[in-house]
């Protein structure tokens, strides 16, 4: 009985010094930090607690964190981000047409996220105002993936047919309000498979856009080029899928626009992504400011696959890797004015991703099937998202520990 006392004294004596010792959860060590906000490129630890940054500097002591990473040979970003996506995943197959509002085309984005280092996705214009709370309590609620969104002009939401060249469904207004009554999710408004060529559409994305204070993002749709990025278009707003319908040979206008403010993203997709435009814009050193994959059902077991290859790609066309790890960080946090998100400052939400480059010999090949060589491929190590280890590629976390099975 006096020995069992004596333990509980020294435990109650120990413990607390234990507690205090664990500085940290998680000390990432050994890797080669890149931070385009804070211009960080080069060896250093990174320390989380309690869900946030808690230090970027060389040599952090991590005697006392929970877990300790080893990244030796790794690279350490933010969190990648995701702005063009399609994940109001659902059961309405109505009849088999094309949806990405509540449907089958769309998938559900945890499944597809912390494999390849994105804590953060933008979802492209699936849901409208109408069909918005459904999203949000379908998906948005209940995915581990922080979920942001542009809002489609289109009431319904992204429905191809009729539905999305149904000019009356396009309410500027209403969209534009019930965007900002929304706006911790809402980051901007969508205007999307519009097949006239009237400009309405663009008309009424952009008043909706303006109203609201929120970028507009539009798809290479039928309207001539020329005046939906020289004229329509505001600073700020989005050309997506930037790398077709011959934008590589209508190089003087891509740039005139960039020079009056409009973004560009990639939004690779299905059908939205060719070299013959990507190669002649790069040789001219026009890359994207926005890398981005049009993840959808089809989209991920084609071309485009995911993040990670969609940078791959702009790697083997020259891009450095600061700038394309910038490119899927903190520039798209800029551009969906989110400048919490994309960056490892001190006191930030820690979505941290651990990447490795493997060389070799690969193929990257685009939506036509043209094919080009790359002699190196990121692969995803580990994914963190709010300081917790969501993917572990290779066990590189000590000690490891396997995430709690949903009974």
């Amino acid at each position: 009985m006096r020995k069992k006392t004596l333990l509980i004294v020294l435990l109650c004596l120990v413990a607390p010094a234990f507690i205090f010792a664990q500085t940290y959860n998680i000390v990432i060590k050994g890797g080669h930090v890149i931070d385009p906000k804070n211009n960080i490129d080069g060896p250093m630890d990174v320390a989380v607690k309690d869900g946030k940054i808690a230090l970027v500097a060389k040599n952090i002591d991590a005697s006392g964190a929970v877990q300790v990473v080893d990244a030796t040979g790794m690279y350490v970003t933010p969190g990648l981000i995701d702005n063009h996506v399609h994940v109001f995943h659902g059961p309405n197959l109505n009849n088999g047409d094309i949806m990405y509002m509540n449907g089958p085309n769309s998938v559900p984005p945890d499944g597809f996220t912390f494999r390849v280092g994105v804590t953060t996705v933008v979802d492209a214009g699936c849901a409208g105002w109408r069909s918005f709370p459904d999203f949000k309590r379908q998906v948005i609620d209940i995915s581990q993936t922080r979920i942001l969104a542009y809002l489609n002009i289109v009431g319904i939401g992204m429905w191809e047919g009729p539905f999305e060249n149904n000019v009356k469904d396009m309410d500027a207004q209403r969209t534009a309000e019930f965007a900002k009554q929304n706006s911790e999710y809402i980051v901007g408004i969508k205007l999307a498979h519009f097949t006239g060529r009237e400009p309405t559409p663009v008309i009424r994305a952009v008043e909706a856009g303006t109203i609201a204070n929120m970028p507009v993002m539009v798809d290479h749709g039928r309207t001539q080029l020329d005046s939906l990025l020289l004229y329509y278009l505001r600073p700020g707003d989005i050309y997506s899928h930037c790398f077709t319908r011959n934008t590589g040979q209508n190089i003087p206008t891509m740039e005139a626009a960039r020079k009056r403010g409009v973004l560009f993203e990639v939004g690779h997709g299905g059908g939205s992504f060719g070299f013959e435009n990507a190669i002649p814009l790069s040789k001219v050193g026009f890359f994207p400011d926005v890398i981005s994959t049009d993840l959808h059902i089809s989209s991920m077991n084609a071309a485009m696959k995911d993040q990670l290859t969609c940078m791959d790609k702009f790697l083997a066309l020259g891009m450095d890797l600061k700038s394309v790890i910038n490119a899927s960080t903190w520039k798209t946090a800029q551009m969906i004015k989110r400048p919490e998100l994309g960056h490892l400052s001190v006191g930030s939400e820690a979505d941290i991703a651990i990447l490795s480059i493997r060389t070799g010999k690969f193929g990257l090949f685009d939506t036509r099937g043209v094919r080009i060589e790359a002699d190196k491929k990121l692969e995803c190590q580990m994914t963190i998202r709010a300081g917790r280890i969501v993917y572990d590629l290779n066990g590189i976390a000590t000690p490891v520990m396997v995430p709690r099975r949903r009974s």
